[in-house]
């Protein structure tokens, strides 16, 4: 069983993209490669962190030659569908969904920049008997979290699936496996439902998660086959909330690390100083 890495990330989160490099390093086997996919203006910066494991990658390598990127904004111009322009968030996405479509390994593990793994854990952590891991959480999603609502819309209509009613599953997490050949069939579902290259179609959208999009396209479309290697824990500690962790607060967040964990995850949103997050991950990078 063979298993990639992919982690997209920028200039301002070098740092952290750092650590998470160094981990992998650390807590993979040798035949699992490291993918970091960065703007181009950034692949000089992030050359540093190339190794034999570690493929560092420009974001145009997976665009269309349709997508220009729009100078002095965080906006893309799709020219196939120029508007609405495409926000950094949602390139991002497409990005992530261009680079797994074209993995040829059993397993795409998507980890982000502010991720970094505490334990070892090889393929097989994720796969089993030839079965992807799938993430899912029953019900973990209704109205308290509107967003994670119009997700789920947005990924039926392109899925072309017909409307369903909350509660919802709840795919998204810090730490997630994807299988390559589920992801083409769903990008290849999705252009034919929608008339238009996915990737216009997915660009298009001003609120969508690539990790909802897979989870209702495995669950409603692939179905019982990919579902004998399931489970709802995230085998990473996170912290999503927008306040900035004190160093108090990160050691004590990063102490309840769980048994099955192999990664922890203090959100760059959060914007807690690097400081901070390093001296709250010192014990763990120590043991």
């Amino acid at each position: 069983m063979r298993m990639a890495i992919f982690t997209p990330s920028f200039a301002p989160d070098f740092e952290m993209c750092a650590d998470l490099h160094r981990s992998v390093l650390r807590y993979t086997p040798d035949t699992v490669h490291h993918h970091i996919i960065v703007p181009d203006a950034d692949r000089e910066q992030f050359r540093a962190l190339g190794g034999p494991r570690t493929h560092i990658r420009s974001e145009s390598e997976f665009l269309p030659s349709s997508f220009i990127r729009m100078p002095f904004t965080k906006y893309t111009l799709n020219l196939r569908r120029p508007f609405p322009p495409v926000r950094g968030w949602i390139l991002q996405q497409v990005i992530k969904l261009a680079a797994v479509a074209e993995c040829t390994d059993d397993v795409a593990l998507l980890v982000d920049s502010d991720v970094e793994f505490i334990r070892p854990f090889e393929p097989e952590t994720f796969s089993r008997d030839g079965t992807v891991r799938f993430y899912r959480e029953e019900g973990g999603v209704d109205e308290r979290l509107p967003r994670h609502m119009i997700w789920h819309t947005v990924a039926r209509s392109l899925l072309g699936l017909p409307p369903a009613e909350p509660p919802f599953t709840n795919y998204v997490s810090s730490l997630l496996a994807w299988n390559p050949v589920f992801v083409r069939q769903m990008l290849s579902r999705i252009s034919e439902r929608t008339g238009r290259p996915w990737f216009s179609s997915v660009a298009g959208q001003l609120h969508f998660s690539e990790w909802t999009l897979y989870g209702v396209f495995v669950d409603e479309v692939i179905g019982a086959q990919a579902r004998t290697f399931v489970s709802d824990d995230s085998l990473c500690r996170a912290y999503w909330e927008p306040t900035p962790l004190d160093q108090e607060g990160a050691r004590e967040f990063l102490s309840r690390v769980q048994p099955t964990d192999v990664a922890a995850m203090i959100s760059a949103k959060s914007r807690t100083p690097e400081a901070v997050r390093n001296a709250a991950f010192a014990p763990l990078r120590a043991s």
